[in-house]
């Protein structure tokens, strides 16, 4: 085992870990999560029963079965920099022994799906599609603090889009995981992902500030390589599969559409669609045994 100084992976005085609040039995090995701390309980009103409950900050889980199977449920927040906090701590809560203080040799995969909303970038796309990410690129700056091994084809793509768009900080394209993406295919498309470090001039957003890049969208809309296409906003999926891949877990991230942004549109009924969207993941991972 290797160990770990308790200033690398603090606990609380009750021996969770340190932003989660959890303990390793607090969790399942499937784990849906979301962003919004109000859409985890959007999640659970669907199980036959609740047998955990923790909120810290925005990190909100609840564990329980869903017709028999065990899952549970996590919000994260917003943005990039809490999904490293989510994912490294939950990584922890399977493969750190919190009485030897090191992490395990032997290391256990988890199968997380996470699902949220977005906007799509291509006129084709209908707002109340369930989109599920085969790649996504992320224009955030957390994941160049580690070690995130890419393939030909990923860095490929990454120099397109570099030399394209021609941002402050360089983006960088990773796949989710194919094992767990294949189950969700009927009434789901498939896209590539961009993920955001904010909502507005990240996203090419404009109210009172302007952008500093006001052709963003304009540019990721018409992006194009080798079948290559960017299908919709949102701010998580890229660290996601990132940590996902680095640290050995499936994830897949499966968003509904609640606006076209070269339409200009937005959603009519929002909940609706999310509701919608999260009957048909609950329906799938219990029908895959995921």
């Amino acid at each position: 085992m290797s160990p770990v100084s308790e200033s690398e992976m603090i606990l609380n005085p009750d021996g969770s870990v340190y932003h989660l609040n959890l303990l390793p039995r607090n969790i399942s090995d499937t784990i849906i999560s979301v962003g919004d701390p109000t859409r985890v309980f959007q999640v659970t009103e669907h199980f036959d029963r609740i047998d955990f409950e923790m909120n810290k900050r925005e990190f909100v889980t609840q564990t329980g079965t869903y017709k028999g199977k065990t899952i549970t449920v996590m919000s994260t927040g917003i943005g990039t920099d809490n999904i490293e906090i989510f994912f490294n701590e939950l990584d922890a809560l399977v493969n750190y022994d919190f009485k030897k203080k090191a992490v395990k040799s032997r290391k256990k995969r988890l199968k997380i799906i996470r699902i949220g909303t977005s906007g799509a970038i291509q006129e084709d796309i209908a707002i109340g599609s369930f989109l599920v990410s085969e790649y996504a690129v992320g224009l955030d700056s957390v994941i160049h603090y580690y070690p995130l091994r890419r393939n030909d084809f990923e860095r490929d793509i990454e120099d397109s889009i570099n030399t394209q768009v021609n941002l402050p900080v360089r983006p960088y394209v990773v796949e989710g995981s194919p094992s767990l993406r294949e189950h969700f295919n009927e009434g789901f498309i498939k896209g590539n992902t961009v993920t955001s470090p904010g909502f507005y001039a990240p996203q090419g957003r404009s109210v009172r500030l302007k952008p500093r890049y006001p052709k963003l969208l304009t540019e990721l809309n018409y992006f194009h390589k080798n079948g290559f296409w960017l299908s919709n906003f949102e701010m998580e999926t890229s660290a996601y599969y990132s940590f996902g891949r680095m640290l050995g877990h499936d994830v897949t991230s499966i968003s509904a559409i609640l606006a076209n942004r070269i339409k200009n549109t937005f959603s009519r009924n929002p909940n609706r669609v999310i509701n919608s969207m999260i009957k048909k993941v609950l329906s799938q991972v219990v029908e895959s045994d995921l």
